[in-house]
């Protein structure tokens, strides 16, 4: 029986390797350009002396990703065995996620904070939002429901199982922060009283604030978030980019937003990761995909309710909000006071360590919706 090292070898007819190899464009097949694929190989800096070789690997995730997470078409196309493929994307998903420290991460300088508020102040035309450092949203991502008792805990209100990805994002769409991984039922501003963003309390710098939609309360400590209730007009140019990155990662990798995928639900919110972490490296590479109309966060309908006046979330019942019905979806079948399975919680994958003494600033004093409203 062999225990040593195991080189493989690809066959070489395979039709999309060929198309790689001779230079033909990667997006179709693989969703990056070759720059993107030259950066994110750099980044990954694998050491391969065995196997199948990191750029055939990266390949395969890559396509993986392209074709909605089938095994089964990888493995025909690259002529792998099965359980060779499903190792190969696991192993290489982690090392994505676990370079996500170097491709998503906070601004790191007071020149990297101008530029992004200069950025948001653009975008909204006004003044005021020259101390806008981010954007802040949620978006569900579906997924096949856990079976068990804790499955129901994953339908979110529109009545489908999903999983949570809170982001923030500088003023071109980049991600700067991450947090993945809640089941659907649970409400936004739990998710964001839970995330390191929120708790570690070290962004936005004292004096500035982020931007976020009405699911969010107006708050001034310990996270200053304004959102529309204020500035509905001047504030929807400079919100929208958070939506907008999301339809750019969702167009890029359409198979795996656009339907329930059969991926272990622990497993996703390391896949959504992955796939943010590429948006950046993309982005950062002049390779950009624009969103489509009908590419959305998969809870259609909420700018609609807003503009009709729906319940917004307010600072004093932030707290309480873990144990509001809005949690949950609202059918018989759906008890209001389901509480949170615990192991969720180790699926939850955060953008940014847990301490980062670069940042160039100390917490202070915030600036409150009322004083944005007066400089305008």
């Amino acid at each position: 029986m062999q225990t040593g090292p195991l080189n493989c070898r690809l066959h070489t007819g395979v039709p999309v390797l060929q198309q790689f190899f001779a230079g033909d464009d990667t997006r179709e097949d693989f969703r990056l350009s070759r720059e993107s694929l030259a950066v994110l190989l750099d980044l990954l800096h694998q050491d391969r002396r065995h196997g199948w070789g990191a750029t055939i690997e990266t390949l395969v995730l890559l396509f993986w990703l392209a074709r909605g997470a089938s095994y089964p078409v990888v493995s025909r196309v690259f002529g792998m065995p099965r359980s060779t493929v499903h190792r190969i994307v696991h192993r290489v998903t982690e090392e994505v996620v676990a370079i996500r420290h170097r491709v998503i991460y906070l601004p790191r300088s007071a020149d990297d904070l101008a530029a992004i508020t200069r950025g948001f102040a653009g975008l909204a035309r006004h003044r005021a939002f020259l101390k806008a450092a981010g954007a802040i949203d949620g978006c569900h991502v579906r997924i096949k429901p856990p079976s068990g008792p804790d499955g129901h805990c994953y339908i979110n209100r529109k009545l489908f199982a999903s999983v949570i990805m809170q982001a923030v994002c500088d003023h071109q769409g980049s991600f700067i922060d991450t947090y993945v991984g809640w089941p659907g039922s649970v409400h936004d501003a739990r998710v964001l009283r839970h995330s390191p963003l929120y708790r570690q309390n070290i962004y936005p710098p004292p004096g500035h604030f982020i931007l976020a939609d009405s699911g969010y309360p107006c708050l001034q400590h310990p996270l200053p978030l304004i959102t529309p209730y204020r500035l509905p007009v001047l504030g929807v140019g400079a919100r929208f980019v958070i939506e907008r990155a999301f339809g750019m990662m969702k167009i890029r990798f359409r198979a795996i937003f656009i339907k329930a995928l059969e991926i272990h639900h622990t497993f996703m919110p390391q896949v959504i990761t992955a796939c943010a972490v590429l948006h950046n490296i993309c982005l950062g590479a002049g390779d950009t995909m624009a969103p489509e109309e009908d590419v959305q966060d998969g809870m259609p309908g909420d700018e609609v309710e807003d503009r009709h006046g729906s319940h917004r979330t307010s600072p004093a019942n932030l707290d309480n909000v873990e144990d509001s019905g809005d949690m949950q979806p609202k059918h018989p079948d759906h008890p209001h006071d389901v509480p949170l399975p615990v192991d969720t919680r180790v699926s939850i994958v955060v953008s940014h360590p847990a301490q980062q003494h670069w940042l160039p600033w100390r917490r202070g004093g915030t600036m409150t919706g009322q004083a944005i409203a007066q400089m305008s």
